[in-house]
């Protein structure tokens, strides 16, 4: 793979072109701010063209074979499979996440790629729906036309390939902007990737810019059907009220505050284990993140010492270190946000189980007991390896706790009664709930997505091919109809 300095151009109409705007942005490693790459920024007229290019290579990629697709997603995930080692060291410098983070990220980004191969097939695919012998009925799936794809900071590459993949397998075109934090394994190494794959200029556009330049265009623009995003509730809202007003298909996978039910009967130890890996991962900058452990007042002191015990002793520091497992913020600004929330935290009366520190751009991890569930700790999504466990007095009351938030992503509750558990994870009104496991789980064949504030839409096959193709009814007149007038 081409060395990280030349991968800093946006990719348009099958091109690496220079940004035109007069500002650049300089893409930091997290960890000790070095420098990683400098970005001239793409104007908003060059995503107009962009959008344009997209609009016309999308009408020509529409009438590609089943074999030209499935080719072209085979030979991305040929190529970063061959590059695999220089991907997770980029994943690493750019995003502050482990190695484990990053191999688990790369991971994910092939097998999203690699399940679009399946259902490559499904457009134009001839549906027939019982009619009469006079009257028969065809049912197909289209290409949508152009989407407009926005991607987050936190797990750029498989986030941009979930919406990428399925887009060009199905007939589409994309115009993506990844957060410019994170450019490079967020848009540049997926667009490199196509371009060695072979696919036709304008299918895939790569933007580096930021909403400064751009403005609302990647919502606007009218060549776009469908605004694929994934970020905060608030900025959800805002593309629900544009896409709304334009009339455009929205998949919004948002903000999450999920719980973490340990009830009665659960094994404690597997719980903890579970609760750190879930809490800790990446930092906890993942919006399926454990964002509140709920345990039953029975099992509440026996793992709230094990878990602070544990959180105690991770590993922090530099994400290169293979053993590191609390790498850096992604920037100074999610840093003091957490530290903020620490300080409101313990003026609202929250105790203080584990005090953690700041080295750096690392917070170490911190544990707060006895969270009142109305406090703004545990009604804020995070972003940050800040633990909050409450006290529920019974069963029927962690339920409750879990259901009472904005949010609706993910969850977990921990039972030995598989069915009781099967039954509970029924009541949580959230996109997903995982029996004795923790909440930070995806695969491209389980409709991923949230309820309430946590989102529209659903992601992984087949749901996602609903979401990103449109469908025609055409009948067919055998006889000749007779008509009352």
């Amino acid at each position: 793979m081409q060395s990280t300095q030349v991968l800093n151009k946006s990719y348009i109409n099958g091109e690496w072109t220079e940004g035109k705007s007069e500002r650049t942005y300089d893409i930091l490693n997290p960890y000790d701010h070095s420098a990683i790459t400098s970005v001239h920024l793409a104007t908003k007229e060059q995503l107009t063209e962009a959008f344009n290019h997209a609009q016309r290579a999308q009408k020509e990629w529409a009438k590609s074979t089943v074999e030209d697709r499935r080719a072209v997603l085979h030979k991305a995930a040929e190529y970063l499979t061959m590059n695999r080692e220089e991907i997770v060291s980029i994943i690493v410098r750019e995003t502050g996440g482990t190695f484990l983070k990053a191999n688990v990220e790369l991971h994910l980004t092939l097998e999203f790629l690699e399940e679009s191969i399946k259902y490559a097939d499904e457009i134009y695919k001839l549906k027939e729906v019982p009619g009469s012998p006079e009257k028969l009925h065809h049912i197909y799936r289209l290409p949508l036309g152009v989407i407009s794809s926005i991607s987050p900071f936190n797990f750029p590459m498989n986030l941009s390939m979930r919406t990428i993949a399925p887009a060009i397998a199905l007939g589409n075109s994309v115009v993506h902007k990844p957060d410019i934090q994170v450019g490079l394994s967020g848009g540049i190494i997926i667009a490199k990737a196509f371009e060695y794959a072979g696919l036709p200029k304008g299918v895939l556009n790569v933007i580096l810019s930021d909403i400064e330049e751009i403005g609302d265009e990647m919502l606007t623009n009218p060549q776009s059907k469908l605004i694929s995003f994934t970020g905060s509730s608030a900025v959800g809202r805002r593309i629900g009220a544009i896409a709304g007003q334009n009339l455009k298909r929205v998949a919004l996978e948002l903000g999450g505050n999920s719980p973490f039910v340990v009830l009665s009967d659960a094994d404690v130890e597997q719980a903890v284990n579970a609760a750190i890996f879930g809490k800790f991962i990446h930092q906890g900058q993942i919006c399926m993140i454990i964002n509140r452990i709920i345990v039953h007042k029975d099992k509440y002191d026996e793992f709230v010492d094990k878990f602070v015990a544990r959180a105690r002793e991770l590993p922090f520091g530099d994400p290169s270190d293979p053993k590191t497992v609390i790498g850096p913020l992604v920037n100074e600004r999610q840093l003091e946000k957490a530290l903020q929330y620490i300080e409101e935290a313990k003026l609202e009366g929250a105790t203080v189980a584990l005090e953690g520190k700041r080295v750096g751009n690392v917070l170490t991890p911190f544990v707060f007991t006895n969270v009142n569930n109305s406090s703004k700790l545990a009604q804020t999504e995070l972003f940050a390896p800040i633990a909050t466990i409450i006290k529920a007095q019974t069963d029927s009351e962690a339920i409750e706790i879990a259901n009472d938030t904005d949010y609706g992503l993910s969850s977990a509750i921990f039972t030995k009664d598989l069915a009781r558990g099967e039954e509970l994870a029924l009541q949580i009104d959230s996109g997903m709930t995982h029996i004795n496991d923790q909440t930070v789980n995806d695969a491209p064949n389980i409709p991923f997505g949230g309820n309430k504030a946590s989102g529209l839409g659903r992601f992984g096959n087949p749901w996602v091919v609903e979401e990103f193709t449109v469908t025609k009814w055409v009948s067919i007149q055998t006889t000749n109809r007779q008509y009352p007038f």
